[in-house]
């Protein structure tokens, strides 16, 4: 009874260092699936969690099935989700290597086709996205920019300040003036 609540130091270590090669295994994978993969859920991926989830789990605790062997491998994976989140709150260069850039995807109500491509945003959930902001069309979006998270902000010429030195200010004071 006691290998099932405590299989020994030597196979707990072993869980240790399974769960953390596991943990960054998925942690890369993620984050170079992409923005739209992890912000937006679709049944596919939701599937493919659960999927991802079931086969690691072995690959983590190996034939070890204790109560224990579970317990060290849960606590590994907080710690260790801990120890990144902490480290990205405090290291901007880990941050973006963690979490992304935010992506420019129109300027100037002009589409930037080459970052939709690389970010695989389609014309179709772009258009979503500006109807989701009040926006009737891509022409009436200064900026719209895929963020971390996965979501879309958009913003339309008047939201931005006319006083902000930004280059839509000038343009459209150059505009007036011609």
């Amino acid at each position: 009874m006691s290998g099932a609540l405590f299989p020994g130091s030597h196979v707990l270590y072993q869980i240790v260092l399974r769960t953390g090669v596991i943990y960054l295994l998925v942690l890369i994978g993620v984050r170079l699936s992409g923005k739209r993969e992890v912000g937006q859920m679709t049944p596919f991926d939701l599937v493919l969690l659960l999927l991802l989830s079931n086969s690691v789990q072995n690959a983590m605790t190996g034939p070890d099935t204790s109560l224990t062997g579970g317990a060290v491998a849960a606590c590994t994976l907080l710690i260790l989700n801990y120890f990144v989140a902490d480290v990205s709150g405090a290291n901007r260069r880990f941050r973006r290597l963690i979490q992304g850039q935010p992506s420019l995807l129109v300027h100037d109500g002009k589409p930037i086709e080459s970052h939709m491509a690389r970010e695989h945003v389609s014309m179709d959930e772009l258009n979503r996205a500006v109807r989701e902001h009040g926006i009737s069309c891509v022409d009436q979006v200064a900026l719209a920019v895929l963020e971390v998270d996965g979501s879309i902000s958009c913003l339309k010429y008047d939201e931005i300040k006319p006083d902000a030195g930004t280059h839509l200010a000038r343009r459209r004071f150059i505009q007036k003036k011609q």
